[in-house]
């Protein structure tokens, strides 16, 4: 068992209620600080319309129905529904079909600022045209929108409804902290750390089995809730180490200048020891292997490609030259994907004081920073079997 009262992190339950992207459009938000997923994303879209190319077509009389799931806050998902119903909307007039109306769910944990999210949705164009002159029509959307919140471990649609699954950067965020990674009794413990880069082996063989586990709960409850015919693409941090233990693309982010400042604070006295290990950041980034394997015993998919794509840096930067600069996005970007969950562990004030930390280590080693901190992903164009 997981101690008590530090539990914050461990239960999946609790987990689902507080955990998202930092909300909001301030300094800190996801909404600004995900150009580098942008960024990753549009290089590849390559892959993607080659998944979107295997997706069956239906009747133009029902609905085509694309879900993204890990949608978070920001204008990314949005942009990725338009590529996805544009190349499928090219698809259908290819093939000589009428165009089918189009319908968006995008999902998150109920904690996501779904608010934000929607107001960034342009209008939806004239329902009194055709589904051609909507397409056209700039500065609107062609398709029906909902918000679905929801872990993507557990059903989110009805049984066959879905025609495409698109999740990117979100599979690598875990239901829960293996509760033996904060349990002291545990091999697993993770003594001194607050996240799994260059943690004991032990400690990343828990956290290979959460991944794995997850994993395959999402891939069992999508094989229910896609249409025969229908694909999935998804995008998550992986590593090129054979070594769980070596997440060296998410562990610069989170394994080093992070970790010394969680170090800091119990070095001052600001917090405990067991407050700082009682916290790790629930995240896996999985090799190709860890993914395959995990495919391949639940049955569900075809494997169609599954690659590691080379992503570039989290950190986007208008003058690479300016220590301050990386600095200070080293910290928000930080900050926008874990900052709820460090607020919900030590409170604002001592997350205020922790990412301060953050930004000054940052500044201190831009310039090494932004050489070395590279991250990978794992691509997957998945069928349905």
């Amino acid at each position: 068992m997981a101690p008590k009262g530090d539990d914050v992190l461990v239960s999946s339950k609790k987990l689902e209620k507080i955990f998202c992207m930092k909300g909001g459009k301030g300094e800190s938000s996801y909404a600004n600080n995900s150009k580098a997923q942008a960024m990753h994303a549009r290089s590849m879209l390559h892959l993607l319309k080659e998944t979107l190319d295997r997706v069956q077509l239906s009747s133009p009389e029902v609905p085509f129905v694309v879900a993204d799931l890990g949608c978070s806050s920001g204008s990314n998902t949005i942009n990725t529904i338009d590529v996805i119903i544009n190349h499928m909307a090219k698809r259908y007039e290819a093939s000589g079909y009428d165009l089918p109306e189009f319908s968006a769910f995008f999902s998150d944990l109920p904690s996501n600022d779904f608010n934000t999210l929607f107001q960034l949705l342009p209008p939806m164009a004239n329902h009194g045209g055709s589904m051609e002159e909507t397409l056209a029509a700039d500065s609107h959307r062609s398709y029906f929108a909902a918000g679905v919140p929801g872990s993507f471990y557990r059903q989110l649609f009805p049984s066959r409804c879905i025609d495409l699954f698109h999740s990117a950067f979100s599979l690598h965020w875990l239901s829960q902290v293996p509760e033996s990674v904060v349990d002291k009794r545990s091999a697993a413990y993770n003594k001194g750390k607050v996240f799994i880069h260059g943690a004991k082996e032990s400690t990343a063989i828990a956290y290979k089995k959460q991944f794995q586990t997850d994993l395959g709960s999402f891939l069992k409850l999508r094989g229910k809730e896609l249409k025969k015919g229908g694909s999935m693409f998804l995008v998550c941090l992986g590593r090129t180490s054979v070594d769980p233990t070596d997440q060296s693309g998410p562990g610069l982010l989170f394994g080093t200048h992070f970790q010394d400042a969680w170090d800091d604070l119990v070095q001052e006295g600001l917090i405990t020891s067991e407050k700082r290990d009682s916290f790790n950041i629930p995240m896996y980034a999985s090799s190709l292997q860890d993914f395959k394997e995990v495919v391949e015993a639940d049955g569900s998919f075809i494997i169609n490609k599954l690659e590691i794509f080379k992503g570039g840096s989290p950190l986007v930067v208008s003058q690479p030259d300016d220590a301050a600069e990386v600095g200070q996005a080293l910290a928000n970007s930080c900050r926008s994907v874990a900052g709820v969950l460090v607020d919900a562990h030590i409170g604002d004030q001592l997350g205020n004081e922790l990412f301060s930390r953050v930004e000054k280590k940052g500044t201190r080693q831009a310039k090494e920073l932004l050489e070395h901190i590279q991250f990978f992903h794992v691509v997957a164009s998945l069928s349905l079997a």
